[in-house]
């Protein structure tokens, strides 16, 4: 799961736009607004989800679970190195 800050944080991070990661998930802008006005944990529909996780881990973001660390030891989203 993903939440809303940290898709914003990770957006934040590679200094990209919500149109540029609609582009490169392959998802549209409105999928992208939508899931940013989501309550916490982003909803959306399990195809548009994996899109979206795929996308920030290929511009080099590493989504870390709640409660868990990071090789690096790093919390939340965090920029791979």
């Amino acid at each position: 799961m993903i939440t809303v800050a940290q898709l914003k944080a990770a957006r934040a991070l590679l200094g990209m736009d919500q149109r540029a990661l609609a582009k490169a998930a392959d998802l549209s802008l409105p999928t992208i607004q939508r899931m940013e006005r989501s309550n916490g944990t982003i909803r959306g529909n399990v195809d548009s989800l994996v899109k979206l996780i795929a996308a920030l881990e290929a511009a080099g973001v590493e989504l870390i679970g709640e409660d868990a660390v990071s090789e690096s030891g790093g919390r939340g989203v965090r920029l791979k190195t």
